[in-house]
């Protein structure tokens, strides 16, 4: 059968490899952007590829285009194999800098998004023979690894994001406890310090490495892990895929 695949905020960077990726292992993917003339840009040199890519007009902080997209998603297969939260956006500072609405946008985008679009898109998932669903966190999310005085991440205090993406990790978890006694697979990818927009390209690994942990969680067997937060950590001296203390 036919295997589709959703990927939000997926014209650039992380979910652009992404999309390239999982097109790559035959999936007709559709490319999530809330920018669709860029979307169709990012799909369009996909395709040049000979790769199988639909851009999708989406923003995940609105109801009415996660619903536009859902419906027209839902008019082109009778299922989706693959939900891929990508999309999230980063702002710095401190605890004590932090404002009200720093914390709204952040939430609205990284947290809210992936409720709203999992949500919209559960009833196709559930069609799908085994569908799994990844939400890309970050390492800086781990309670484990930021109270750890021996962590390089020690010393990083961006609140409102990483409040954002410890309650991804949560997110991850209650669905996954949701839908255990079915095929879907839930999971939370680490992609690792990627050089991309969001960080101003300080990264030192590549888009197309840190896509690796959601297309590995995408493609889980039936005998692999729900729940788990698991990818690359920069703590490490290995560019081994691990499982993080949550």
């Amino acid at each position: 059968m036919k295997k589709f695949a959703l990927i939000t905020g997926a014209n650039k960077g992380i979910g652009l490899e992404t999309a390239r990726q999982l097109a790559m292992n035959r999936m007709t993917v559709f490319l999530g952007s809330r920018d669709p003339d860029r979307g169709e840009a990012a799909a369009a040199a996909l395709r040049a590829e000979g790769l199988d890519v639909t851009a999708i007009t989406l923003d995940v902080a609105d109801d009415t285009s996660i619903a536009e997209a859902a419906a027209k998603i839902g008019a082109q297969c009778d299922h989706l194999d693959v939900l891929v939260n990508n999309a999230g956006i980063y702002a710095a500072g401190s605890a004590s800098s932090t404002t009200r609405e720093t914390l709204r946008e952040l939430f609205e985008t990284n947290v809210f998004g992936v409720v709203s679009v999992t949500n919209a898109f559960l009833p196709l998932l559930r069609k799908a023979d085994a569908a799994r669903i990844v939400n890309v966190s970050s390492e800086v999310a781990s309670l484990g690894i930021i109270t750890d005085p021996t962590s390089h991440m020690w010393g990083m205090q961006d609140l409102a994001y990483q409040a954002s993406k410890g309650a991804v990790n949560w997110v991850t978890i209650m669905f996954a406890k949701e839908l255990a006694d079915t095929p879907i697979k839930v999971n939370a990818a680490i992609p690792g310090y990627v050089s991309t927009d969001l960080n101003g390209n300080t990264g030192y690994i590549t888009a197309a490495q840190g896509a690796e942990a959601s297309v590995a969680l995408a493609t889980l067997p039936d005998d692999g892990p729900t729940g788990t937060f698991w990818g690359t950590l920069t703590s490490t001296d290995s560019d081994e895929k691990t499982t993080a203390p949550w």
